[in-house]
């Protein structure tokens, strides 16, 4: 297996992507990472684009990340937000976990919003799926279903209790 070549081949397995945390907000467009390659206070940021960056872009498709190596004296990551506004956060002398962290709370979206996201999305994604929250609201608008018992009553062929009496 070729991809599994290089240093920390387990970053480009889809496994260690959809591990990822950090799912920014729906209104940040781009995320611009700025950090020098020589330094012993940029190896915090360092780390986090080694281990975390490949993370990020697979969890943010929408989101533009840019890395900029070497033109800045100080470590820091700059998000742009859809209404023009941006953010700064200061990332000198921070590890990889405190970075992560800090933009969990930060730019992150919460587990609750995610967790509500994440059954929206799976009612949506199936067709079959029918009820609340999905594209049918019940299984008699279906072509080729039965309607609804309350509405139009089931022929006696399809009634457990008529065919069980009928046996006796």
């Amino acid at each position: 297996m070729p991809f599994m070549i290089g240093t920390a081949p387990i970053r480009r397995t889809v496994k260690y992507l959809e591990a990822g945390k950090l799912v920014l907000k729906k209104s940040i467009q781009i995320m611009l990472i700025n950090y020098n390659s020589h330094g012993d206070h940029h190896n915090g940021i360092r780390n986090f684009v080694f281990w975390h960056l490949s993370q990020i872009l697979y969890k943010n498709p929408d989101v533009q990340v840019v890395t900029i190596k070497n033109k800045t004296p100080s470590p820091f990551i700059s998000c742009f937000y859809e209404n023009g506004k941006k953010m700064l956060i200061d990332v000198d002398m921070k590890s990889k976990d405190e970075i992560m962290d800090h933009l969990l709370q930060v730019i992150g979206k919460s587990k609750k919003t995610l967790m509500e996201e994440d059954v929206l999305k799976m009612k949506q994604d199936n067709p079959a799926n029918f009820g609340f929250g999905c594209e049918k609201s019940c299984i008699c608008t279906i072509p080729g279903q039965l309607p609804c018992p309350g509405t139009i009553p089931l022929p006696y062929h399809l009634r457990g209790k008529y065919l069980m009496s009928k046996n006796k």
